[in-house]
């Protein structure tokens, strides 16, 4: 990770720039979930969601939460249930459409299994949407396509998983 990107925890100071950056994100695709779901989700596991930042502005996020295994939130609503899980779900991952291809989010995800580790988590998850499963699939996720991803992530949507060790 480059010197002058910080990766620390969400704050509540935070939320204004991460909605902007998942608005910029999805919203063309009909994937934009808003402040309310985004907010929920992080709600239940602070210690696990996270902002990058440069010269003290927020350039991408990641928001993750224990999830049973082999299942994901739905994006039409938000978290109402609090889940005790050995496997910790990725549920979004942006980065400043900048800092995309100069291995920034390698680097983030590298950061956020380490976390993951630390906690004690024995999985990962991820829905993988807009053909992001052949990124996953080079840094070791497994896509599960016996999962039935909900309609509301796409229709290319591929729910994948990896172990933390």
């Amino acid at each position: 990770m480059s010197g002058d990107l910080r990766i620390r925890r969400l704050a509540d100071g935070d939320w204004d720039a991460v909605v902007a950056l998942e608005h910029d994100a999805y919203a063309a695709d009909g994937l934009s979930e808003g402040r309310e779901a985004l907010q929920s989700r992080a709600l239940g596991s602070p210690e696990t969601c996270f902002v990058l930042e440069q010269g003290g502005t927020v350039r991408g996020y990641l928001l993750s939460l224990p999830y049973p295994p082999l299942r994901c939130p739905d994006l039409t609503r938000p978290e109402e249930t609090r889940y005790e899980s050995d496997n910790l779900h990725v549920h979004d991952l942006v980065i400043a459409e900048d800092l995309r291809g100069r291995e920034v989010a390698l680097g983030f995800m590298r950061h956020f299994r380490e976390r993951a580790e630390e906690l004690g988590f024995e999985r990962i998850s991820m829905v993988a949407v807009r053909g992001a499963e052949i990124l996953l699939r080079l840094i070791g996720y497994r896509a599960h396509r016996e999962v039935a991803v909900p309609t509301c992530y796409g229709r290319r949507a591929v729910y994948m998983s990896m172990p933390v060790r």
